[in-house]
């Protein structure tokens, strides 16, 4: 099913202080940054930002650390001639290089030298909304929060996310300014979010923002994936690709496959449109090809039935494998310290 002519990307509230958005948005990180394999001609890549634009898919979503920094200079660069006020821009501070290793920071400094610098790099005034990559547990959630509360304040920064932040986590940063998204992996195969994360952010007027909502790509071409895989692809390490478990987990995009024939669409398109679970929430599923752009758009028109969905999760159950490796730091880990440790060691 491809993206329907002529039809507009719908647009949705996310969260509940304002901010406006595609219901689906498009994350940028593998256009510059070589984490699924070589970087593209720069070229190509602003194509694909302005054909999404032109589609209608105007929430945009990168971070410093991609690259390091490049995807945001690249952006800069696409968001020239107009274009900048026609989409909501989303980046991110928390995750740093020292001495060539990679570090979580939440230390007031740090949080203003990271957003000046990103607005630097991206050529803009103020950023839509600006999101805490990953939580430092050493620096508890009321301190990094009341910085970007401070830059909110100064008209640098619209709206406050988080990513990868437990339930914990948000309710203390919210009760310091109210978060407008939370950014967190959810798809077929990552669901540990439906337990207790997802109802905070329902709870709390969030929105949820899904990234990898095609399992890393999985959901687009199942095991087959991995012969597409260049040295340094980063997936490689992940538990799911890991050789038994992938055969394991092929017979699980084979009936995702098989569903997704009988409803008319591509597997990925059905995966997708699983996600989009209400109008709280905005996968930003990424890619380097118009045809992936294309598809992905044509997922807002799959229309699912409580049948259908019920099928797909029994499916998805029988996924084998970790979502990340233990190094990883997600949700799981990103509790901090109580605010009256800091101001007693301060």
């Amino acid at each position: 099913m491809a993206a329907e002519s002529g039809v507009k990307v719908p647009r949705i509230k996310l969260g509940s202080q304002g901010l406006e958005v595609s219901a689906q948005g498009l994350g940028c990180m593998t256009m510059t940054f070589a984490v699924y394999g070589p970087v593209k001609p720069e070229p190509d890549m602003i194509k694909i930002i302005h054909h999404a634009i032109d589609s209608g898919i105007t929430f945009l979503d990168t971070s410093d650390i991609y690259g390091p920094y490049t995807n945001e200079i690249f952006l800069g660069k696409a968001l020239k001639d107009g274009m900048r006020e026609k989409v909501e821009l989303a980046t991110k501070f928390g995750r740093r290089i020292v001495d060539g290793q990679r570090d979580i920071c939440g230390d007031p400094a740090y949080v203003r030298a990271a957003c000046e610098a990103s607005l630097k790099r991206l050529d803009i005034d103020c950023i839509d909304l600006y999101y805490q990559h990953r939580t430092d547990t050493r620096v508890p959630i009321e301190v990094t929060m009341g910085e970007v509360k401070k830059l909110v304040e100064e008209g640098k920064v619209k709206y406050i996310g988080l990513s990868e932040a437990s339930a914990s986590t948000i309710r203390r940063a919210h009760a310091v300014h109210p978060v407008t998204a939370v950014q967190l992996e959810w798809s077929l195969w990552s669901r540990g979010v439906e337990v207790e994360i997802i109802p905070t952010c329902r709870e709390l007027g969030i929105g949820i923002v899904a990234y990898s909502p095609l399992g890393r790509g999985f959901f687009s071409s199942g095991p087959k994936l991995v012969e597409t895989f260049s040295e340094g692809d980063r997936r490689k390490e992940l538990p799911r690709f890991q050789p038994d478990n992938l055969e394991h987990n092929k017979s699980l995009f084979e009936r995702v496959n098989d569903m997704a024939n009988r409803k008319g669409c591509t597997p990925s398109q059905l995966a997708l449109a699983w996600v989009h679970q209400g109008n709280d929430v905005c996968p930003i599923p990424g890619t380097t090809k118009l045809v992936n752009l294309n598809e992905n758009i044509g997922a807002l028109f799959v229309k699912l039935t409580e049948e259908d969905m019920a099928e797909l999760e029994l499916i998805a159950l029988a996924v084998k494998g970790n979502r990340s490796t233990p190094a990883m730091k997600t949700w799981e880990t990103s509790d901090t310290p109580p605010l009256s440790t800091w101001k007693a060691t301060a």
